[in-house]
């Protein structure tokens, strides 16, 4: 990555955090929540990327003792303003070196978050440190899509987000397969303003995140198509993995 692309990934929720809620207002599926619950039981949950909220509030709602961790100010204050965000508490830092205290039952990062840790190093260092925050017995959870290379043309990609009579979004992307890299411009023209926000993402395939899995002491418990537990098969866009920590 280049200077200017490192800079991008850093500062992701700093560019982001003021639309974010407004462009990703995604119900939290009640099966997630249900998952998540039951794996955490009466104990801990750390949520990686945590962000402004969107699945730690409806989870601590349920009366899960749910920490985060975010790279983010911006992000963890668009959470702590919220009702109630203030009770979930935050730590600011990199989840590929998750600087928290004591043992949690479960872990989690969603939507896609995981990939955007930018190096394949970085990525086998966050299920290490996973690991060693977790119980023996605890899980890890991952919401993922599944790579599709095809959907790039000659390594590139541009498509229509949204479009209204006053705005149009676009995403322009770039495609390196050998690094497993997406760079990425969301731009939103509007009858006042241009805005352009980046995303950096380093994805990997689901046999490559159990082989990270398995060097982090972990092991493959369950694997599906989605949060209601649809099989996962050749076909499926995205996958819920859930890892654990030997007992």
């Amino acid at each position: 990555m280049s200077t200017s692309d490192e800079t991008a990934a850093e500062g992701y929720g700093e560019r982001w955090a003021d639309a974010y809620d407004d462009l990703y207002a995604l119900a939290v599926p009640e099966e997630q929540l249900d998952l998540l619950t039951s794996l955490a039981g009466a104990g801990r949950a750390l949520e990686l990327g945590v962000g402004t909220g969107r699945v730690a509030l409806p989870l601590a709602a349920r009366g899960v003792r749910v920490e985060g961790v975010d790279a983010s100010p911006a992000m963890v204050a668009r959470l702590q303003a919220k009702p109630a965000g203030d009770q979930v508490p935050v730590t600011i830092g990199d989840m590929a070196d998750l600087p928290v205290e004591g043992r949690f039952r479960v872990a989690y990062v969603v939507f896609n978050t995981f990939f955007n840790l930018p190096t394949q190093a970085d990525q086998v260092r966050c299920f290490r440190r996973v690991a060693d925050v977790l119980e023996p017995g605890g899980a890890f959870v991952l919401e993922c899509f599944v790579p599709d290379p095809g959907r790039f043309d000659r390594g590139q990609s541009l498509q229509t987000r949204r479009l209204s009579v006053d705005e149009v979004m676009l995403e322009a992307s770039l495609h390196d397969p050998v690094a497993q890299r997406v760079r990425t411009q969301h731009v939103t023209i509007g009858n006042q303003n241009v805005s352009v926000r980046p995303v950096r993402i380093r994805y990997a395939w689901p046999s490559e995140l159990d082989l990270m899995a398995e060097l982090a002491g972990l092991r493959l418990r369950s694997r599906w198509d989605s949060w209601a537990g649809d099989p996962f098969t050749a076909s499926s866009g995205s996958h819920v993995t859930v890892y654990e920590r030997p007992a």
